[in-house]
């Protein structure tokens, strides 16, 4: 993703007293897509997806808004139906989380769709015809809510949701939520716990995080909640309405916790069109991390590929000998930091480290929960264990105390397998490792003059051993002319 441009249209809000839209409210969407036109065609854009949801949908008028928009803006303008926002939401979120079952809930301005997955597919949806903006405006159009109205929300969602039983039969899931309600929530919680990190796309909230924040904030006056840090100004009056469908529903389903997912319906229509899934052959945390390598790059890739498989031997001996966990969740941090410790290179080469450490902490690895993005981020950029503990006070909200021990072994391996390429020309090729509890030994081959990635291991020789509590053995190469 390289930019973003919105404009906030809220079509619920502008319904006429009939139910259509009126001309001059079509006639502003007309001039926000050739305004967006204008930004795809300055990107040398040629494909594009432009769709249209619950608000026109619902309008009376919904066949005529559809052509004047197609005939004057430029772009086939599809009309998604309830059922296609939930199935492309859940695209979305699949292609970009590791949550292999739960509901997934999208409040929209005009609908909100709940979805069932279990083991990763789509088990069933229904869209129901309330949002976050027509709750606003059937409820209270000053932004200002008594306990009246929260009653007459929660009484309007559980009336709703007696159609579809199904949503009560399966407790203990949690709940995955999209669009800018949770987003919204994401950010005041963050911002109240001073958390370290700015990334919503994967955050977990629990319970009584969500419950404070519904109890709380309908109680401020509309004018007081536009002042609260992390709610946004073009949020502050139908924020409410959102929270308080979002809390119902999760009660009704009886979940477990949330987790915000900073990609949905967008994501969705890119996935669906651009990227099928016959043209995904990683993991999810893989591509992201390749994405970003392809982006900020400035190694030879044949470097990196041999450092990251390298990094892969090293770790598999060290699990073998049961030195390291044997956790594919770790190995994949591994993996990702191996990847990408040089990308800090393309802001500046000298002190890459600490840029790459930022790049990656603060860069959104889809796949990987926030303690796994600073795993990766702290092995890429590791220097030593005193560094590594200053790092780790900033961070202990998300890390565990034992995570210092494990970085630092994955940091001087990851400095073991860069130091067999230092010259980034494949001198050294690591043929093998094994590790027998008391070395660790590497066999090599030999393809070009190897001093300089010699002297580099023996300079991480006395730092390993007593990080790890072994000796480096290497063994004397074979040597190829390939």
């Amino acid at each position: 993703m390289i930019s973003e441009f919105k404009e906030s249209a809220r079509l619920s809000q502008r319904i006429g007293g009939d139910g259509s839209l009126p001309p001059a409210e079509i006639h502003n969407l007309v001039r926000i897509l050739v305004h967006f036109r204008r930004i795809c065609d300055a990107h040398g854009v040629s494909d594009y997806r432009v769709a249209a949801t619950a608000a026109i949908r619902n309008a009376a008028n919904s066949s005529q808004i559809i052509n004047i928009l197609t005939r004057d803006s430029g772009f086939q303008v599809e009309l998604l139906s309830g059922e296609d926002e939930a199935r492309i939401g859940f695209l979305g979120m699949i292609h970009t989380m590791e949550v292999e079952s739960g509901f997934l809930v999208d409040i929209g301005g005009g609908s909100t769709e709940i979805t069932l997955f279990r083991n990763r597919n789509r088990i069933r949806s229904v869209s129901f015809p309330f949002g976050a903006v027509n709750t606003t405006r059937r409820f209270s159009n000053s932004g200002n809510f008594s306990g009246e109205h929260i009653r007459g929300i929660r009484q309007m969602v559980e009336q709703a949701l007696l159609s579809e039983p199904w949503i009560r039969q399966s407790p203990g899931l949690p709940l995955v939520g999209l669009g800018g309600t949770i987003r919204t929530l994401c950010k005041i919680n963050q911002r109240k716990r001073k958390y370290p990190l700015q990334t919503t796309h994967n955050y977990i909230m629990n319970r009584t995080d969500v419950d404070e924040l519904v109890n709380w904030s309908p109680m401020l006056q509309a004018e007081k909640r536009k002042k609260v840090d992390g709610l946004s100004k073009d949020r502050y009056d139908i924020i409410v309405p959102g929270m308080v469908i979002l809390q119902t529903l999760f009660q009704a389903a009886g979940c477990t916790h949330y987790i915000v997912s900073g990609s949905g319906l967008r994501d969705g229509l890119y996935h669906e069109s651009f990227q099928p899934e016959s043209a995904l052959p990683a993991g999810i945390a893989e591509r992201s991390a390749d994405n970003l390598l392809a982006l900020l790059s400035t190694a030879p890739a044949e470097h990196i590929r041999q450092v990251s498989g390298a990094a892969l031997m090293l770790y598999d001996a060290a699990a073998e000998a049961r030195l390291l966990p044997r956790e594919q969740r770790i190995r994949l941090c591994f993996h990702t930091a191996a990847k990408l410790y040089r990308i800090g290179a393309s802001l500046h080469y000298y002190q890459y480290p600490k840029h790459s450490f930022h790049l990656i902490a603060q860069t959104r690895l889809d796949g990987l929960s926030h303690r796994e993005i600073l795993i990766s981020a702290l092995t890429a950029s590791f220097k030593n264990k005193n560094k590594t503990l200053q790092e780790y006070a900033k961070y202990k909200q998300i890390l565990l105390e034992s995570d210092v021990e494990l970085i630092v072994k994955l940091g001087y391996l990851l400095q073991l397998a860069i130091a067999l390429d230092i010259s980034e020309i494949q001198a050294l090729e690591l043929v093998s490792a094994e590790c027998d509890g008391k070395s660790l030994h590497l066999h090599l081959r030999t393809k070009h003059d190897p001093s300089a990635e010699y002297r580099e291991v023996e300079g991480l020789l006395k730092e390993f051993k007593k990080a790890w509590g072994i000796q480096l053995k290497v063994h004397e190469p074979s040597f190829s002319k390939s």
